[in-house]
């Protein structure tokens, strides 16, 4: 008889629910094709928990009484980055990973391995939402704000959420190979590999206000029309300044430079209005790329995916 390969799922008052069933359900199904993993859900104390949807779960361990573990997983919520890790569950998450091969955390799961020093040196994940102030919080960190997830040696970290069937998945892989693990995807109606990063799932961010005035009208005319002439030379003469003095404000106040910025407000606007419906085509010579040719290679860029296969995503649940 096979050894079951044990996971450990650290839960805590607040957790997401999606967070502990979704990669939950990657190893039972996987079970059901052939694998052998079993699941022990536990908390500090061995305390039932209630997760984010109000329902109750019932754990099976305290965290410190385990017992080895193939792979531990540390489970997130809403609650974090908001809420200060415990003391309490930063150990759970300590006393895990010396007994687990190989150690994984889930969306703002992250910030509770970050707190126990696990991430120390290390690349790591989150959801987008978090992944600045998890960048600010924990600089020894490598944080890689578009990936799915993260391996970094034994331990794993995914982005927000569904992220952690992916990482489940991708976990399975590499325990039973391509084969089960793609079969294992498709019962469950999901990729095997999700094309893209989670940049997708975000919206563009056209980031702070500038403070100086000067670089306000220029963003503002920017905005205002994506599709007009915005050469630096036509931005320094709008904001009475030299083409130099113009790309030095927006090294200093936006962290880009002129033409970038640019291409992230047309980018922008291309991708809302593909949310709204827009063809590619439409897209592209409305938001001041010209041709799709030019936005295909800017969705590619910035999503890691076609505006094409963007649209079909996004744009609507309506048939």
């Amino acid at each position: 008889m096979d050894v079951p390969h044990r996971v450990g799922v650290l839960v805590f008052d607040g957790v997401k629910m999606l967070d502990v069933a979704g990669p939950s359900e990657v190893f039972t199904e996987a079970n059901r094709l052939g694998a052998t993993y079993e699941l022990v859900l536990c908390s500090v104390g061995a305390v039932d928990v209630t997760a984010s949807t109000g329902m109750r779960i019932s754990v099976d361990a305290d965290a410190a009484d385990t017992g080895h573990l193939s792979t531990a997983l540390v489970m997130g919520g809403d609650i974090f980055p908001s809420t200060p890790v415990s003391p309490e569950l930063a150990g759970a998450a300590t006393t895990l990973a010396g007994d687990a091969d190989r150690m994984a955390s889930i969306c703002t799961g992250a910030f509770i391995l970050a707190a126990a020093g696990l991430l120390d040196g290390r690349r790591a994940t989150t959801h987008w939402q978090h992944a600045a102030t998890l960048a600010r919080g924990y600089p020894r960190i490598t944080v890689e704000p578009d990936a799915i997830f993260v391996e970094d040696g034994t331990i794993f970290s995914s982005a927000g959420v569904t992220a952690g069937i992916d990482l489940a998945l991708a976990l399975v892989e590499r325990d039973h190979g391509t084969e089960l693990a793609r079969a294992v995807a498709q019962s469950l109606v999901v990729f095997l590999q999700r094309p893209g990063g989670q940049s997708q799932f975000s919206p563009s961010l056209r980031g702070p206000r500038p403070r100086t005035g000067q670089l306000r009208k220029v963003v503002d005319a920017v905005a205002a029309d994506p599709t007009g002439d915005h050469s630096i030379t036509r931005l320094a003469a709008r904001a009475n300044v030299s083409p130099r003095h113009l790309t030095r404000l927006f090294q200093d106040e936006l962290g880009t430079t002129p033409a970038k910025y640019v291409e992230l407000i047309r980018f922008d606007t291309a991708k809302a209005m593909l949310d709204a419906g827009h063809t590619v085509t439409s897209a592209a010579q409305h938001s001041g790329f010209g041709s799709p040719e030019t936005l295909r290679r800017s969705f590619i860029q910035h999503l890691g995916v076609s505006p094409r296969a963007y649209r079909q995503r996004f744009h609507s649940t309506q048939r």
